[in-house]
């Protein structure tokens, strides 16, 4: 069908035979009420999804589909039109030929967009169809606000220069939720959570202030801006998350929450003053993001059936240990989703509570009051509780309480800083509780680390250099397929986009309690290592590495961590 001025979505579909007449007429007494699209509708009534909506429009009009998700789009292309061109146009240029463009757009019937594209566009194009919620999700990863974050520190900045009262003026403008503070930190915390940044760092140096962003375990940097905004941007923050604006000499630690893009984002802040100034850290955590299951942790149906079986007993406890970082707390909150039912009282001890649970009694430590670990575990155990979450053991009173709640019919879950699981049940004796206490009430423990996934749209297959493939012949994996990012937009050109877990379990059987009330260290090493064979953290990332869902140099890096 050739395109028209008077080419409409409701005709083509017709004629696509997607609805009668009588549909479509009803469809459009509703968009003549609303003044909603109809191609809108048509997919809120559940006829057709975006994605078979734009294959039927490509067809009926004799234009090409494009599948963004599978697209390696350029900057040199998507920077023909800007951000806010390309979001009132409704379109995306994915291809810069030698002679001519190719624009992708969910709405080819709009005759609007053809006039707006050959006023922006330098050279001749051609559309391509796409499906809607596709193109709007590719906006918010393709666009970033570099620029704009960059701007906006400069007009800060000339605002302050021309101020004679630094701090009567910033006290002021910091708390006004127009000042250009509030816009800058409302950008980066928008650009944060597009990037699925983890946390944000801001931190004063001798000449600027440098933003980085961390995402998948690694910090990358933003920008840098002029120092001068750096006292602007710190009472902001602290003014919104109640700290003491006062106070510059001592660390401080606070909460606030922010909405962007539709999501709610709780931020925990740390405050620590350095050389140059206060530097700030905060810690995104995504309110609206829901909690993990046990089922999308990464873990082989081995390891899940092993851990199932040990937070579903009617006692003891599971520790789960790996350094900062490593997703200890998410694999905790997970364990506490599945366990919550109407039929448990379930109560967490922790410092500070990241994710607020519902039907959970969550208590959170603070030490300013004298509520410690000890004092909070003392009390929830009178509280009847089934079920007790303590988010870190951090000395040998608080594991003792623990492992006396465990070995007195509570299910008790819990973190510890070490390096395998291995080294755990010896680590406990070391910080001074008594041995038959860590061989009675440990039911098992879970080692584990994140490793960086390969971007599905950029991946392609390698070949492991010598040493990589040595290193894979020694965990005795088998050769499957070795992949790497070459990088793209989707993945910020890093090759890597998410993460998952490796990991290891070790049961306590009779052998390791044997061997851990008899004082042998040796005996409980041996045993311990012939339970876990080749079921090691090392061994688990060797595995991802030769399925292609990491790198063998991102499996080496973790192994190499765990060795050392």
């Amino acid at each position: 069908m050739a395109l028209s001025s008077k080419t409409k979505i409701g005709e083509l579909l017709l004629a696509e035979g997607v609805f009668d007449q009588t549909r479509l007429t009803k469809l459009l007494e509703v968009q003549k009420k609303t003044g909603r699209k109809l191609g809108r509708l048509i997919v809120e009534a559940g006829i057709l999804s975006e994605e078979a909506l734009a294959k039927v429009l490509a067809k009926q009009l004799s234009m090409p589909y494009f599948n963004l998700q599978q697209a390696n789009l350029t900057n040199e292309a998507v920077g023909i039109l800007s951000e806010t061109q390309a979001r009132r146009l409704r379109a995306l240029v994915v291809e810069n030929g030698v002679d001519r463009l190719r624009v992708a757009v969910s709405d080819p019937t709009d005759l609007g967009i053809y006039d707006g594209l050959s006023r922006a566009l330098p050279k001749a194009f051609e559309l391509v169809v796409v499906a809607e919620n596709e193109l709007l999700a590719t906006f918010d990863r393709v666009y970033r606000r570099k620029q704009e974050i960059e701007d906006l520190a400069i007009a800060l900045r000339e605002d302050l220069s021309d101020v004679k009262h630094v701090g009567e003026f910033l006290s002021t403008v910091a708390a006004q939720e127009n000042a250009p503070v509030a816009k800058l930190l409302q950008t980066v915390f928008e650009e944060a959570i597009k990037m699925r940044a983890s946390d944000i760092h801001m931190e004063p140096q001798a000449e600027f202030l440098r933003i980085r962003f961390r995402v998948d375990g690694v910090l990358y940097m933003q920008t840098e801006a002029d120092k001068k905004i750096t006292s602007a941007i710190t009472l902001r923050l602290k003014l919104i998350s109640g700290l003491d604006i006062a106070e510059r000499r001592l660390p401080q630690d606070g909460r606030f929450n922010f909405e962007a893009q539709g999501k709610t984002v709780d931020v925990r802040i740390s405050t620590m003053p350095t050389q140059y100034g206060e530097s700030v850290v905060m810690r995104l955590l995504n309110q609206s993001a829901g909690m993990l299951s046990l089922e999308r942790l990464g873990m082989r149906p081995t390891v899940l059936a092993t851990v199932r079986e040990a937070i579903h007993r009617s006692s003891g406890m599971v520790l789960v240990t790996g350094p900062t970082g490593s997703g200890k707390t998410t694999t905790l909150y997970a364990a506490l989703s599945e366990l919550n039912n109407q039929s448990s009282k379930i109560i967490t001890v922790e410092d500070p509570i990241e994710y607020r649970l519902p039907d959970i009694n969550q208590v959170q430590v603070n030490e300013k009051i004298s509520l410690g670990f000890e004092r909070v575990l003392r009390s929830a155990l009178r509280q009847d509780p089934d079920i007790l979450m303590v988010g870190e053991i951090r000395d040998h009173i608080t594991a003792e309480i623990g492992m006396r709640a465990a070995m007195t019919g509570h299910v008790v879950l819990s973190t510890l800083h070490t390096n395998d699981a291995l080294t755990t049940p010896m680590r406990l004796i070391d910080m001074g509780v008594p041995r038959y206490m860590v061989a009675i009430s440990v039911n098992l423990v879970l080692a584990q680390r994140l490793v960086r996934c390969v971007c599905e749209q950029c991946a392609k297959p390698i070949k492991p250099t010598d040493a990589q493939a040595a290193w894979i012949a020694r965990e005795n994996v088998d050769k499957k397929e070795f992949r790497q990012g070459a990088g793209c937009m989707r993945c910020n050109q890093t090759g890597y986009i998410g993460r998952t877990g490796v990991y290891e379990t070790l049961s306590m059987t009779r052998p390791l309690v044997e061997a851990l009330n008899a004082e042998d260290a040796n005996g409980f090493a041996k045993a311990a290592r012939m339970q876990l064979g080749e079921n090691t953290l090392g061994h688990d990332a060797a595995l991802l590495a030769a399925e292609g869902v990491t790198t063998v140099e991102e499996a080496m890096r973790v192994a190499s961590a765990i060795e050392a």
